[in-house]
């Protein structure tokens, strides 16, 4: 066994506790942290075969956005997890039942002929500067450019259809028009007062105060 192989071992043991964890463990912040760790053995894997940009952008999009994303959201939800716990051991049976028939197709796959290590060989040493990222995008903007550009606008539509649900009306949200704000003027929102800086005063007002300003001195 080289090293490469004792890398391999160690990273998927690792990647499936990770997996199973993700699964039983009771709190949610516990089971995303068992996700990302998850999702580095993943990248890890992926780094043995030499599929460097799959590696980059599991860490870069998944553990460095969505998986950042969804722990601000466990956090700042109040989840009762004597629920979910409840509802785990609902969908236990139909859970178990789908392992079992992934389970058999895996086995039924490496069980064939094709998979065994005598029928393996080996793919010939890549150079140097080998790049799969330039073979990656070539294969995209390429060969697979009509389904690419449909993958792209199937995933525009989505985003718009998202933002339209969102956007429903309703009577205890304050929604602004653009429109409206566009069309309003300086009338109709700053109204100029014209006030006389000093008032003069009365001639009752004043005599009196000098009447009270003599009798203070007398005193």
């Amino acid at each position: 066994m080289n090293f490469t192989m004792f890398v391999f071992y160690v990273l998927s043991a690792i990647l499936v506790f990770a997996g199973i964890r993700v699964v039983t463990a009771k709190n949610p912040i516990h089971a995303a942290l068992f996700l990302v760790l998850a999702f580095f053995n993943s990248a890890g894997l992926w780094l043995l075969m030499e599929a460097e940009f799959l590696a980059i952008t599991l860490v870069v999009v998944y553990v460095g956005a969505v998986m950042v994303l969804f722990l601000f959201v466990v956090m700042m939800l109040d989840i009762n997890i004597e629920k979910l716990r409840e509802g785990f051991w609902k969908n236990l049976p139909v859970a178990a039942a789908v392992g079992i028939i992934m389970v058999f197709e895996m086995a039924m796959i490496l069980a064939s002929p094709s998979a065994r290590l005598d029928a393996y060989q080996a793919a010939a040493p890549l150079a140097a500067d080998f790049s799969n990222v330039k073979v990656l995008g070539r294969q995209l903007y390429t060969t697979y450019l009509l389904p690419f550009e449909v993958a792209a606008v199937v995933l525009l539509l989505a985003m718009v259809a998202a933002i339209g649900l969102t956007m429903r009306s309703r009577k205890d949200t304050k929604a602004i028009d653009p429109a409206l704000q566009v069309k309003v003027k300086r009338n109709d929102r700053v109204r100029l007062v014209k006030m006389q800086a000093e008032q003069p005063a009365e001639e009752s007002t004043v005599e009196e105060a000098s009447e009270a300003e003599s009798g203070k001195q007398q005193a």
